[in-house]
């Protein structure tokens, strides 16, 4: 299920559809340009709060799942710590996807 994750984020990525990097999005979130916020577990609790409340604030749903490592390498860029899907469809799913792993009794 990780793998179904990290690979419809690399999807996500070759058409367009993600953005990353801190300064990106606390640039689009207000602009409503972002559907979904996913916060990697290992980012800094600094960050973890700040896109929690801009996530909140601005009505965008987040998921906090993942290593930076493992997100970074799933879109095929170094070290970030979060991520902005733009694109409605690729948000459900990936949201879909989570539900399930988080669900999971494994």
């Amino acid at each position: 299920m990780q793998n179904k994750f990290l690979t419809m984020m690399g999807f996500a990525q070759k058409s367009g559809n993600l953005m990353s990097g801190e300064n990106t999005l606390e640039l689009y979130i207000p602009k409503k340009k972002i559907s979904l916020v996913i916060i990697a577990e290992d980012a800094s609790e600094n960050t973890k709060s700040r896109f929690v409340q801009l996530s909140t604030r601005f009505q965008v749903p987040y998921i906090i799942w993942g290593s930076r490592e493992s997100l970074s390498h799933a879109i095929g860029k170094y070290n970030r710590a979060v991520y902005g899907i733009s694109n409605k469809k690729f948000s459900r799913e990936l949201r879909k996807i989570y539900e399930e792993m988080t669900n999971s009794p494994d």
